[in-house]
């Protein structure tokens, strides 16, 4: 329906011009690999994929976006990605899931006072699960929910900026080929997006990635991830 016809039925709705368009499309399949890959390797439905970022990209944009303009931007960018590489694939084939629940948080304001107090917690627990992230401003704790109690109380003097004891730490091995392939971690989260589970924090440990969700959420997580490196494997064994 054209413009004019929209404007006779009292409906003044903006159309989007097709540059807008194109730029809102690379935007939004800009952090997802695995669309990306589907477009580089031609087996995307790109009907589909148009109808599932049209409610996205008109939001974006504010305006009405044409079906045709989001599906000529797609064709057009299809060229413009490459598969994701065999060594991102061997990554997340050899890459194994682990679970551990009932784990707790605790982010305090990040002093030269608050890390000699986490070094020393470090120190005297380093047999036990904990897990520390450091910001500019902050500093993240994520540790076994039994040791709660007592870590709490030795940040007590510190200005406290986030609590809670309802997460769950999901574990991604991976192998050493980890370190040097780039690209291979926002697989692990994309997953996980795609699941609808919020991430709350994470971290990077030599060639472990760990991923902190709520506990109500853990088994999508887990589920998620474990498919993907499923169907990696299969992949792997059919080629050999």
């Amino acid at each position: 329906m054209a413009t004019n016809d929209l404007k006779s039925l009292g409906l003044d709705m903006k159309l989007a011009i097709p540059g807008a368009i194109s730029g809102a499309v690379r935007d939004e399949i800009s952090y997802d690999l695995s669309v990306q890959d589907a477009l580089a390797r031609d087996y995307a439905n790109i009907s589909a994929l148009a109808r599932m970022l049209q409610p996205r990209i008109e939001e974006k944009l504010g305006q009405t976006v044409n079906m045709e303009s989001i599906i000529t931007s797609l064709k057009r960018l299809r060229g413009s990605y490459t598969p994701a590489s065999e060594d991102i694939r061997t990554v997340i084939a050899e890459s194994v899931v682990n679970v551990r629940t009932h784990v707790s948080k605790i982010s305090v304001e990040k002093t030269r006072k608050a890390l000699e107090a986490v070094s020393g917690m470090l120190a005297s627990h380093h047999q036990d699960f904990i897990q520390v992230s450091e910001s500019l401003n902050a500093i993240t704790l994520i540790f076994d929910q039994k040791l709660h109690k007592k870590l709490r109380a030795k940040l007590a003097d510190y200005v406290l900026l986030e609590e809670g004891d309802d997460y769950a730490a999901i574990t991604v091995q991976s192998p050493p080929l980890i370190m040097k392939t780039p690209g291979c971690i926002i697989n692990f989260y994309n997953e996980i997006s795609r699941a609808h589970v919020n991430i709350e924090d994470t971290v990077s440990c030599f060639t472990d990635t760990i991923v902190v969700v709520k506990m109500k959420e853990v088994a999508k997580a887990f589920t998620a991830l474990t498919e993907l490196i499923t169907e990696e494997r299969k992949r792997l064994e059919e080629r050999e």
